[in-house]
């Protein structure tokens, strides 16, 4: 749905927040926002209050691999850009202020280190992004277009750079990259003369290069209170040198077997140096290396003990750090960067993030003592407590029937497929249960106000139990080709076991236990199969084996077990009759899917160009895209029901027009509009969460398929006798048909007996009678009208409530529409189909200290936090009154 510009999503996150471990960061000009990147590729921005307090807003989705880095990309104060890359060499310009991806890009090589360059051609300013990585040379891209416009290379011993400053000279018009490469060598470029060769494809070579024997350097940084000196931190010391002639100046070696991760200058005479296990420290530097004194450079080319910098400060010392990072919670080492403030506020921050999803910050003090002391956070927050301070809490998709009494946290959905043909989401849960459930009708229990809040197990479901242990997988094979029977189901768990379900009845119809692992993946095979592997599904466990699981004859055809490491890819090339297994040690098995033998393994460039001459046809996942923060405007509320009223009639009287216009060419049915109205999409941001679920509205497909419902109903004031008449135009037999078409009502979805399939405390045996009784039904008769149930959860979470009150009745009262008892979280999808959504704690930073009020949480606290988002549903109530 990523290319239809009027798709909204809305997503539940449930009540545990997305794993984030913390991977890099950054904090806006306007210390305002702090952004951070996570192993798993996606994005969180973080509001933070001229207080310092911080609260999670939103999420962006687009990258596929860990971020390695982000940065500041605007020249203008009045636009809010980043930057992002990751390892797979993706690179992606957002807008923070909505979370927009404005650009993206993909190269051939990964960056570690971007860093803005801001410069004036003639009134205009312009920023480029230097950046350096995995390859020998430093990339200038334009901060616009993310094209690589010309790069600076080495000349003498080029290497791939560890680390990068740029130096703005207030004394000369010249500015100069300078940076180390791996083996310790200092490299010097002149950028400003060089910015009229942005379209040059001739490489810029170093003025200046020079080793430092800074073997492993992790950061360098140029003192702009000075601008007469240069912190380079590696591993095991940090030296201080002469941004004049690289002369050593003082030199600091770690102690108690801590490496050092990085520093900065914040003041003339004070630096902040920071270890990998997220330990920091501010030295007051010796006179010999600042500028303004008169022993500058006194000490040079001597090791005397009173060059030695003294320890002024210690903050998140190891005692410190206890109190707010749990040490079984750091897998991965924390990331720590400062910040200081260029225009008011002028703040100097020191912010940490861990692999817990946590955020800390201190406040650098500008006074130091004579004494070493230490500094305490001054705020810590990470996304669960966030979560945990929800009142109402972010729900879950099948809440209701997932909370256990005694019990705080409901059982956890960990597999999930929705039936667009049926309307229906099948979740399996950590406890081995599979739930059919109606996807519109638990959503509407999840996010709105109505009887149904006070009805036990509402809306009705089905309960399938044959695991053992957790769901991993869950396929309907249907969906994918109608080569497979309508009525199965398969799924996967960590029992090891394959059950096939029928998922009308609800009865197990076979177990595969073939693997000796947990399931982790479900294939549906190509079409151009042989035909004994068309009835087939591919299973994938943890075990390194695959299977061919015949659904038809109930048994396995082939399993291919001789993997030595796991698997990372299946391809298929149904012409040889193999299958392909592609394993993370870069080794590819081809194996004959009719006999079971293996043909080949291979590894190095053979196993590539065989991979890459495969067909996969493997389900492809959720592109991770998401777009932030989300807001409605309240200029739909506006429009007067007489307007809609007519809008409407107008609508239908041109459709059944243009319908006896051209029913002599063509007798077939009624048009039905491909696309699905809803689509719910589950995704995870780490294989150990729990699924969260966006549901995706296509608006133009929501009033096509109303329409065409409406048609399809007897109306006289539309189409009646005369105006029939009118129409066939002599054409008896094609009026005639016509009049058949449009007068012939829609099949009764159902009656609206929500009671017969609730569950009554008092009643047991008719409970009883009725499970028997729905176990016999087909499932798709549980269904009542998936058209009119899905808008009516659209507009009841896309009208603005609490703006006006009088309008707000007669959405309820007239139009059946229900007030939401929860924030909604909207989403944007951008670019490529990049995307961001709203977290459920973007509240939290409207409340500043007061209880919110419900027209604060689902109104207006909602409609001022996006406003691309905003603008985008804007749009699509400018389509709604169409209906």
């Amino acid at each position: 749905m990523s290319g239809n510009s009027l798709v909204l999503p809305i997503v539940l996150w449930g009540r545990t927040a997305p794993t984030h471990c913390i991977s890099s960061l950054l904090v806006m000009d306007d210390f305002s926002t702090i952004i951070t990147g996570c192993h798993d590729g996606q994005i969180c921005l973080w509001d933070m209050t001229p207080e310092l307090e911080i609260c999670p807003r939103a999420m962006l989705f687009g990258h596929t691999s860990s971020i390695t880095c982000l940065s500041k990309a605007s020249a203008c104060s009045d636009k809010q850009y980043m930057v992002s890359a990751s390892e797979s060499g993706e690179m992606c310009l957002w807008d923070v202020n909505d979370g927009r991806c404005i650009e993206f890009t993909k190269l051939a090589c990964a960056h570690v280190d971007i860093q803005f360059y801001q410069f004036t051609v003639g009134t205009q300013k312009e920023g480029r992004l230097l950046c350096n990585g995995h390859y020998p040379e430093i990339l200038v891209v334009d901060s616009t277009s993310l094209e690589v416009l010309y790069s600076l290379v080495s000349k003498i011993c080029p290497d791939w750079i560890s680390s990068m400053s740029i130096i703005r000279s207030h004394r000369t018009q010249e500015d100069t990259v300078v940076a180390v490469s791996v083996t310790g060598i200092l490299k010097v470029w002149i950028i400003t003369a060089e910015v009229s060769r942005m379209q040059d494809l001739d490489p810029v070579f170093e003025e200046e290069s020079k080793p430092i024997y800074c073997q492993g350097c992790q950061s360098i940084s140029f003192c702009t209170y000075t601008q007469s000196s240069l912190l380079v931190v590696c591993s095991n010391y940090w030296r201080v040198l002469d941004a004049g002639d690289y002369s050593v100046l003082c030199s600091v070696s770690s102690e108690n077997d801590q490496s050092w991760a990085g520093g900065q200058f914040i003041s003339a005479d004070r630096v902040l140096i920071w270890t990998e296990d997220g330990c920091s420290y501010i030295y007051k530097l010796p006179a010999s290396c600042v500028s303004a004194s008169e022993h500058f450079r006194s000490d040079v080319g001597k090791t005397q003990d009173g060059s030695v910098p003294p320890l002024v400060y210690s903050i998140a010392d190891r005692s410190d750090k206890q109190l707010f990072i749990c040490p079984p919670l750091l897998i991965c080492p924390p990331v720590t960067r400062f910040f200081f403030g260029r225009r008011e506020p002028f703040h100097k921050l020191l912010i940490q993030g861990d692999s817990a999803g946590r955020l800390s910050l201190w406040s650098i003090p500008d006074t130091c003592s004579e004494q070493p002391q230490t500094t305490t956070v001054w705020s810590s927050i990470s996304l669960q407590e966030a979560f945990d301070k929800l009142v109402p809490v972010s729900a879950g998709i099948i809440d209701q029937l997932s909370v256990l009494p005694g019990k705080d946290q409901p059982i956890k959905v960990t597999a999930s497929v929705y039936i667009p043909s049926q309307g229906r989401l099948v979740c399996g849960r950590e406890d081995g249960s599979i739930i059919l459930v109606p996807a519109t009708q638990t959503a509407i229990v999840q996010l709105l106000q109505g009887e149904h809040m006070l009805r036990r197990g509402w809306p009705p479901h089905r309960t399938l139990r044959g695991h053992r242990n957790k769901v991993t997988c869950v396929l309907y094979p249907y969906q994918v080709s109608p080569r497979y029977d309508q009525r199965s189901l398969v799924s996967g768990g960590v029992d090891f076991s394959v059950i096939v379900w029928d998922i009308f009845t609800g009865e197990m119809k076979h177990i595969f236990c073939v693997h000796g692992g947990e399931i982790s993946q479900l294939i549906v095979p190509p079409e151009n199969c042989s035909t004994r592997v068309q009835h087939c599904v591919c299973s994938v466990a943890s075990d390194h084996s695959v299977g061919l699981l015949s659904l038809r004859e109930r048994k396995c055809i082939m399993l291919a077990s001789r993997h030595l490491f796991p698997i990372q890819v299946i391809k298929w090339r149904p012409a040889d009759d193999y299958l392909v297994v592609g394993c993370s040690d870069g080794s590819v098995y081809v194996w004959q899917m009719d006999t079971g033998a293996l043909d080949r393994c291979v590894m190095g460039i053979t196993a590539v160009e065989i991979l890459n001459a495969c067909d996969e046809v493997a389900p492809s996942t959720v592109d991770a895209l998401s777009h932030s923060a989300v807001n409605l405007k309240q200029a739909m509320t506006r429009r007067s029901l007489a307007a809609l009223k007519n809008m409407a009639t107008h609508k239908l009287q041109t459709l059944a027009t243009n319908l006896l216009a051209t029913d002599n060419a063509d007798k077939g049915n009624l048009p039905k509009y491909s696309h699905n109205a809803l689509v719910v999409q589950a995704m995870k941001t780490n294989v150990t969460d729990p699924d969260m679920h966006i549901l995706f509205f296509d608006v133009e497909a929501v009033i096509i398929q109303l329409l065409t419902e409406e048609a399809q109903r007897p109306n006289p004031t539309l189409v009646s006798p005369e105006t029939l008449q009118k129409s066939q135009a002599g054409a008896d037999k094609g009026g005639s048909f016509l009049a058949n078409k449009i007068f012939k009502q829609v099949k009764e979805t159902m009656k609206e007996t929500i009671k017969e399939h609730l569950l009554d405390e008092d009643e047991e045996e008719e409970e009883e009678q009725r499970r028997r009784e729905e176990k016999s039904k087909s499932l798709s008769l549980l269904e009542y009208n998936l058209t009119m149930d899905t808008a009516k959860l659209f507009m009841s979470c896309l009208h603005a409530w609490g703006l006006n009150l009088q309008l707000d009745n007669i959405c309820m009262d007239r139009l059946g529409m229900l007030r939401p008892h929860c924030p909604i979280s909207f989403g944007l999808i951008s670019r490529g189909g990049h995307m961001s959504l709203m977290l459920p704690t973007f509240k939290l930073s409207l409340a500043t200290g007061r209880k919110l009020s419900l027209s604060d949480i689902v109104g207006k606290g909602t409609y001022g936090v996006s406003r691309a988002v905003t603008t985008h549903t804007c749009c699509l109530s400018s389509h709604w009154p169409t209906l």
